[in-house]
């Protein structure tokens, strides 16, 4: 399982997402850029050779941009993650 802060927490029940085609466990709360972290999946696209970051966690940057559920360059901290989501984290030159 990933590292998540379990001592004293209380969460909703977890529900799945995917990312990637793999399934994640998220909770309710969580932003998509939460889970990416907490799982350590790296984002990248065409127009960079290099693995891109999680810099602002506010929506500022863009460097945190994922397709979900066919919608291109969304901002992975300011989507709040909820059952049945398709994160895809590889972003085409056609999306940017």
């Amino acid at each position: 399982m990933a590292p998540r802060v379990e001592r004293e927490v209380i969460r909703g029940e977890p529900f799945d997402i995917e990312i990637d085609g793999q399934l994640i466990q998220a909770y309710p709360g969580e932003t998509v850029a939460a889970i990416l972290i907490v799982n350590r999946i790296p984002l990248t696209d065409a127009a960079h050779p290099i693995t891109r970051g999680y810099y602002c966690g506010m929506g500022v940057c863009w460097e945190c941009a994922v397709r979900i559920n066919g919608r291109s360059v969304v901002r992975a901290c300011m989507e709040p993650a909820v059952k049945g989501l398709k994160v895809e984290t590889y972003l085409d030159v056609v999306d940017l």
